[in-house]
Formats: C-alpha cells, sequence, structure tokens
C-alpha cells in the first residue's frame, strides 16, 4: 500500500550559488560521506530529502543529517536513516522508500514512494 509520494526539482545552477554564498549549508543539508560529492550530486540528493519530506507528509522530527542517500554498485540510490528521522518513517508504517534520481540540462529531481503493508 502506498502511504506517501513525494517529488522535488532543483535548478542546479541556483543550488551552486546557494552553497557559494553559504557554504555551511553542506554542513546542514548532508552528511560527511554526501559532502565529497560534485554539488550536482548534491543538488539531486537535496531534491531526494525534500521528496522524501513530501512523501512523509511534513518535516516534524526529520532532521537533514539523518538522511543520507547512498548508492548500491549499480548505481541504484537509496535512503540510509537514522535517529528520530528512522523513528518517524517506521511509526508511519512505510517498510519500504523507493527513490530515484535525475539530473540534466542543469536541473535534478527526485521521486519518492513511501512503501506500507497491504491492506487487509
Amino acid at each position: 500500500m502506498i502511504i506517501g509520494t513525494g517529488i522535488d526539482l532543483v535548478d542546479i545552477p541556483r543550488f551552486e550559488r546557494s552553497v557559494a554564498r553559504t557554504p555551511r549549508l553542506l554542513e546542514r543539508l548532508f552528511t560527511t560521506s554526501e559532502q565529497q560529492l560534485p554539488l550536482r550530486s548534491l543538488a539531486a540528493r537535496y531534491a531526494a530529502k525534500e521528496a522524501l519530506i513530501k512523501a512523509l507528509g511534513g518535516s516534524d522530527g526529520v532532521h537533514w543529517t539523518e538522511i543520507e542517500i547512498a548508492s548500491e554498485p549499480s548505481g541504484k540510490p537509496y535512503f540510509v536513516l537514522t535517529g528520530t528521522t528512522s523513528e518517524v518513517v517506521s511509526r508511519r508504517g512505510i517498510r519500504t522508500l523507493h527513490l530515484s534520481l535525475s539530473h540534466d540540462a542543469g536541473l535534478a529531481i527526485a521521486q519518492v514512494i513511501a512503501e506500507g503493508p497491504d491492506a487487509a
């Protein structure tokens, strides 16, 4: 059963300008391992975190650095959740999070589908 969906689009040049103006954004928005990635990849991860918040129906109890987007060897992205963010997802009955990322032509996009147990 789908519990929620979220989608977000980020203008990569605008994101890069924001980071240049306020470098501490990287520390506030991304885990240490994410911060090592190129800015276009961080823009997609920012979109993923925003899309997750939309799929959850709000940001109560959610913290940016408790959401990490990692990649399988194949390149498929997935969420690594910790702390209260993980607890929020669990309390909402979400068992699986599906994530898709893309970036091209100066834009980054992410889509999240939050899935729970099948309805009886």
